[in-house]
């Protein structure tokens, strides 16, 4: 049986603030890895070593090696903007934020009905549970 927690979280910043950060320093700590890469190539270290330190396939470090000498530092920089685009705008969530507040209990079943009748758009249920989280919904 585990005890209660003795001492309570602070929450310093929201928890979408907090998250966005992570993602940040995520992206940085890609580029930390890939700049450890080079180094160890500038060391002199072949690319099969040089991956084995920094924990990557071969081909992945041929593929950063490609990128460095065709762009350098900027080469490193992660190209992805974090998957697929969404189908409702900033404007669009916030107005579904407003909506959802009206009422206290909501279904996947509901939501996913509220975006099609509002909006137009068609989301899986597994997605309509993506959206409802990120607005701080159970």
């Amino acid at each position: 049986m585990s005890r209660p927690e003795q001492i309570s979280i602070q929450k310093h910043m929201l928890r979408e603030e907090l998250l966005t950060r992570i993602k940040t320093l995520e992206k940085n700590t890609k580029v930390l890895q890939r700049l450890y890469f080079i180094k160890y190539r500038y060391d002199g270290l072949s690319v099969e070593k040089a991956s084995r330190l920094v924990g990557v396939a071969k081909p992945v470090a041929y593929t950063w090696q490609k990128r460095w000498n065709d762009g350098g530092y900027e080469g490193f920089i992660p190209r992805y903007a974090g998957g697929r685009p969404s189908k409702l705008s900033k404007s669009q969530i916030e107005q579904l934020k407003l909506l959802l507040k009206e009422k206290d209990s909501w279904t996947t079943d509901e939501v996913r009905s509220l975006i099609l009748n509002e909006f137009g758009v068609e989301y899986t249920l597994k997605q309509v549970r993506i959206i409802a989280k990120k607005l701080g919904m159970r």
